[in-house]
């Protein structure tokens, strides 16, 4: 490269665009910094303050600059990221999520006698990532972005280290994690080579490009490589959001895993694998979509099925969560078949998503907010018995636990109804009505298993069935006000967001 060259290149460095990342950043060096310098007495505060830092970031996004209006537009250095459109959202989501898991993060190791600064940097950390993640147009930073975020979640699910649960579920997710990972990058370089080859049309010097490929991609669908580098790819990234057939050890990592950290890996974990599906389907992949549609169409049935029918016999509730999640993967792979099918024509599609997503955020972290106050030392051991009279004993927490289990189930008027319908239409939109069909069976299975969860925690009096010899945990102390608040909050978004969506959909 010469010195002109060099100069173009360092014009496109532009600092100032990822300043929330830079932000998040600085937050986790000053949790790093406050754990040295901090006498053990007061090392108190450094949760607060990160948890405080969080929050005050995602104000100033959202109030100060509209969660990012200073981004530039265009490929950014050398072309590695480029805000896209949806980028403000992504930020915010990311952020909030972070904040939550912290806050999560505080019950669970009051609870246990493990390193807690630790717990701040990694979660924040790995949401730095995610965010860089989700602006990637370079396979090199996609790659990079993506295997930060995965080896901060391998320290994580396996983070209760006196735990052989929490121990199994890190070394499964270490196989998955790594299984992806070499998928993924067989794909690329499959890809790479193929848009590398001099003897096709299109080829380019900079094939990592997403913009550079798209080209490529689309004066040459049907070269062999092209297609199966593209499979590939749409394989390890359908690993990361647990979709069938990749789901095999998702509800054992939700079970072993802590439980912010199962918060972590189902609301974060699985938007930026979507967000990254989103930029693939309508950047490089979009002149695919006779090979995109079909194969994201067999695997949503596939996963909304094999996620509901499977959630129906499990008494351990993280594992209720988890296979719940593998069927929330379906649900959202039928928007992204969506956007495959009509492309540019899709202008409900990419909000149902974002929409969706920000629903399932709330109503997940109430319920986890939940999960948390009642758990014991022994946290993946959550089963439904322990819910039993949850409603007479502690009548908040029930009311959190029915408004979330509600939404995630799309029952009316709350956020997670307006979610669901927001993607029936676009699958109506884009004539997916196999797909529509498959997702209302799927709604409909899922019922049964929330409708049992809110039973036990207000109706069932009595042991269930083949639980006569578990000892429920001992009913927590009363909830703090905090958490409360907290909790409140989440419920409060949930019914709201169910109500008014004026302004927030952009279809």
């Amino acid at each position: 490269m010469n010195y002109n060259g060099f100069q173009e290149l360092a014009s496109t460095n532009q600092w100032g665009a990822i300043w929330p990342e830079l932000v998040m950043a600085g937050i986790a060096l000053a949790v790093l910094c406050l754990d040295l310098f901090l006498p053990s007495t007061r090392k108190r505060i450094i949760a607060t303050f990160a948890i405080a830092a969080q929050f005050g970031l995602l104000g100033f996004m959202v109030i100060g600059c509209g969660c990012g209006d200073a981004v530039s537009s265009g490929p950014l250095f050398g072309g590695m990221i480029e805000a896209g459109p949806y980028l403000p959202y992504m930020r915010a989501f990311f952020v909030l999520s972070s904040a939550l898991v912290c806050y999560l993060g505080v019950a669970y190791l009051s609870k246990q006698n493990l390193p807690r600064s630790e717990f701040f940097l990694i979660t924040i950390l790995v949401s730095a990532s995610m965010m860089l993640l989700v602006q990637s147009s370079n396979f090199v930073m996609l790659f990079v972005a993506l295997e930060t975020v995965t080896i901060g979640f391998y320290i994580l699910v396996a983070y209760c280290r006196y735990s052989a649960f929490s121990l199994e579920a890190g070394l499964k997710y270490l196989i998955l994690g790594a299984l992806s990972s070499a998928i993924l990058l067989f794909g690329i370089v499959l890809l790479y080579g193929a848009a590398s080859n001099p003897a096709l049309e299109a080829t380019s010097k900079d094939a990592m490009n997403f913009g550079e490929l798209a080209k490529f991609i689309a004066a040459n669908p049907h070269e062999p490589l092209v297609m199966i580098g593209t499979v590939l790819v749409l394989c390890g990234i359908c690993f990361k959001i647990g979709a069938v057939p990749f789901q095999i050890w998702v509800p054992d990592v939700y079970q072993g895993a802590p439980t912010p950290v199962t918060a972590f890996l189902a609301v974060s974990s699985k938007a930026a694998g979507f967000f990254v599906l989103m930029n693939l389907i309508t950047g490089p992949f979009a002149a695919l979509k006779d090979l995109t549609q079909p194969l994201l169409s067999a695997i949503a049935i596939i996963t909304i099925l094999f996620g509901n029918l499977t959630a129906i016999g499990q008494n351990n509730v993280k594992r209720v969560i988890g296979l719940s999640g593998i069927a929330h993967a379906g649900y959202l792979l039928i928007a992204i078949v969506a956007l495959a099918s009509l492309g540019d024509g899709a202008a409900l599609a990419p909000w149902a998503i974002i929409f969706y997503l920000f629903s399932y955020l709330f109503a997940s972290f109430a319920i986890f907010g939940v999960m948390v106050h009642l758990a014991g030392p022994a946290d993946e051991s959550q089963e439904l018995v322990h819910y039993q009279k949850l409603a007479e004993r502690q009548p908040f927490l029930a009311g959190v636990l029915a408004i979330g289990l509600g939404s995630l189930a799309g029952i009316p008027p709350l956020a997670g109804f307006i979610g669901k319908l927001l993607i029936f239409i676009a699958a109506f939109q884009a004539g997916l009505y196999t797909l529509l069909g498959a997702a209302i069976i799927g709604v409909v299975i899922s019922i049964y298993y929330y409708f049992g969860w809110m039973r036990v925690a207000f109706f069932v009096k009595s042991p269930l069935p083949g639980d006569e010899a578990k000892q429920a945990y001992p009913m927590p102390g009363a909830v703090s006000v905090m958490h409360k608040v907290m909790l409140s909050l989440l419920v409060i978004v949930t019914v709201i967001l169910g109500l008014f969506q004026r302004g927030l959909i952009g279809g």
